[in-house]
This record gives structure tokens, C-alpha cells and sequence, in this order.
């Protein structure tokens, strides 16, 4: 399962990216406002960093503005992936861009029927946010499991993109079910490395040390 970052943090992603971690990033104007600065030089500086797909998203909501859009957010990289809205003009765009050789992220996918169309529509990814359907009482992770199985039905080529992660736990659910990709915020990747025992055995190991080395001034590993 391929992890990528849910971010425009350029410390975040560099710091994580140089642990061998990022398959790719995902971004919307929510995590650019977040970052402030010129969002047009985050989106180049993300684009030099990241060698897999950047997602980039358009903010018209019709599509001859989408299209527009996407082809100018397509500069910044070949590795950048226009991300646009589950709507009909979403989906219109993102036919005419994938027949342009484009790939799309389909994103804000909240049932199998979205899911469904967005894959007939040519997306390379759709992304179902989990953690708000959680917020509302409804499961997302069966939607996971839902679109797992229609796109093994008829073997769809689009990539089930696993968004609004909360906690490590949806990692391993979806990694289970076999999304193709999770996409989570700096903070679901740092508890995903952390576990007590393993600074226990980490602090155990280096008292030991310290006292084998009293004993031998001279050694060194």
C-alpha cells in the first residue's frame, strides 16, 4: 500500500520524505490557506521534492474553469494529478482531461455510486473521505470495502485513494481491506512510528551498553 502525505507542510514532507516514507502528497486549498505564503511556490518546491504523484486541486466548479485549471496545475510536474470535485462537471472534466493524458484524482467520493462513476470516468484515483462519514455516524470503512469489491469486479484500473484519515487504525483497516493508498496528515504518520515498548527496549539497550562499557573503556561497536 502506497502511504502519501496530506499536506503542504514543506518541513513535514521533506522530513518524512527523507525516511524513504512518500509514495506521493495530496493538497487542497484548505492545506495551502494553512501554510500561507505564495501558494504557487509551495506547489513547485512540493512538485522538486516528491518524486511520485502530487495531487493539486482545482477550485473552479464548472468545467470549462476546471479544465483550465488542470491543464495549468499540470505544469508544475509530470507528477502532478489534477484533483477535482465529485460532480457532474467534475467527472465531464475529468474524462477530458484523462483522454488528454492527464491524471485525475477524483475526490470528496462518499458511496460506491461516486466511487463507481468516477472510475467510469477515467480517474487514476478516487478518494473516499472515511473520517468525515465517522464524524456523521456512518462507517467509512465499509465504503472502502464496498468500492474494493466493485473494482475487483470488473477489474477497474482506478486506485481507491483512502482520505480524511484520523488515526493509525484506519491505516491498518484500510491496508486489510486493500486500499491502494492512504493519504494521511504529519501527525497519523508520527503515531504510526511511536510505540512505548519500543523506547523501552531502545533505553534498555543503551543502559546496558553504558554498563558493558565501563567495564571495557576501550570497546567500540
Amino acid at each position: 500500500m502506497k502511504i502519501f502525505l496530506d499536506t503542504a507542510n514543506l518541513e513535514s514532507i521533506k522530513k518524512f520524505n527523507d525516511m524513504g516514507l512518500l509514495d506521493g502528497i495530496t493538497t487542497n486549498p484548505s492545506l495551502l490557506s494553512k501554510e500561507g505564503g505564495n501558494p504557487k511556490n509551495a506547489m513547485e518546491e512540493i512538485c522538486k521534492i516528491i518524486k511520485g504523484d502530487v495531487s493539486l486541486e482545482v477550485l473552479s466548479t464548472e468545467y470549462s474553469g476546471m479544465i483550465e485549471e488542470g491543464k495549468r496545475l499540470r505544469q508544475y510536474g509530470k507528477n502532478v494529478v489534477v484533483k477535482v470535485p465529485m460532480t457532474p462537471d467534475g467527472l465531464k472534466a475529468c474524462k477530458s482531461l484523462s483522454s488528454e493524458g492527464i491524471p485525475v484524482n477524483v475526490t470528496l467520493v462518499f458511496s460506491p455510486n461516486q466511487a463507481l462513476l468516477a472510475a467510469k470516468s477515467g480517474a487514476k484515483y478516487v478518494s473516499p473521505f472515511i473520517g468525515r462519514l465517522d464524524d456523521i455516524g456512518q462507517d467509512g470503512m465499509h465504503l472502502i470495502k464496498e468500492i474494493k469489491q466493485i473494482f475487483s469486479n470488473y477489474d477497474f484500473k482506478t486506485q481507491i485513494l483512502v482520505a480524511s484519515i484520523r488515526h493509525p487504525i484506519h491505516v491498518i483497516d484500510a491496508a486489510k481491506i486493500g486500499a491502494d493508498v492512504v493519504t494521511l496528515p504529519p501527525a497519523v504518520l508520527d503515531k504510526m512510528l511511536q510505540h512505548p515498548l519500543t523506547d523501552i527496549g531502545l533505553e534498555n539497550f543503551l543502559s546496558d551498553w553504558e554498563k558493558l562499557k565501563a567495564g571495557n573503556p576501550d570497546v567500540k561497536i
